[in-house]
């Protein structure tokens, strides 16, 4: 549960930040469609392109937030595991001594049992929806960053369109800025 932590979202996280992604290259696109049918000059338009996932593994920031995530949670986490635990070793004893248990016995552990697993389903649940609100906050924190730091190098270097998606199928390493952006903003207050 926790162990998936590292730098990988989870599925909605996932679909949500490719779904935007998409919006912004289909804009980008756009744009570059624009400034390339509508001036014989735009023909030499200068691009360039953004990994954003590689910016949410790679760079400091994006580390130290992963860390700040994992302390904060850590606590929680390791009580979940321990519940968790002492739930399978309860189930294991129930179902060893249900044989020699009187049958009010038995109902009386098994509605134990299930009360303390609805309960341990709850926590885990409310674990994982404040877990991804914290995370989105702190990621959400690192990409207005990087579009800060992204932009900042289109005006200054002129560029035309910078693509920043998953949707882009190639990128020359020569318009790949990535890199770049990682420098700046782990120069630019990676304590932020």
């Amino acid at each position: 549960m926790f162990m998936r932590l590292g730098s990988q979202f989870d599925e909605n996280e996932r679909d949500t930040l490719k779904r935007v992604l998409r919006v912004i290259v289909s804009i980008s696109s756009a744009v570059f469609m624009l400034f390339a049918y509508a001036t014989p000059a735009a023909a030499q338009a200068k691009l360039g392109f953004v990994s954003l996932d590689k910016i949410l593994r790679d760079a400091a920031p994006a580390q130290l937030a992963q860390k700040r995530i994992e302390a904060e949670f850590a606590k929680r986490d390791q009580e979940l595991v321990r519940v968790a635990d002492q739930l399978k070793k309860q189930q294991e004893n129930l179902e060893k001594n249900a044989v020699t248990m009187s049958e009010t016995e038995r109902a009386r552990r098994q509605r134990e049992f299930s009360d303390m697993t609805r309960d341990f389903e709850r926590k885990q649940r409310e674990f994982r929806e404040d877990l991804g609100t914290r995370r989105n906050e702190e990621l959400s924190a690192i990409v207005e960053r990087a579009n800060r730091v992204i932009r900042q190098i289109a005006e200054a270097e002129k560029f035309d369109v910078i693509f920043q998606n998953d949707q882009v199928v190639w990128a020359s390493p020569r318009i790949d800025l990535t890199d770049r952006v990682i420098k700046t903003l782990e120069t630019s207050g990676a304590a932020k």
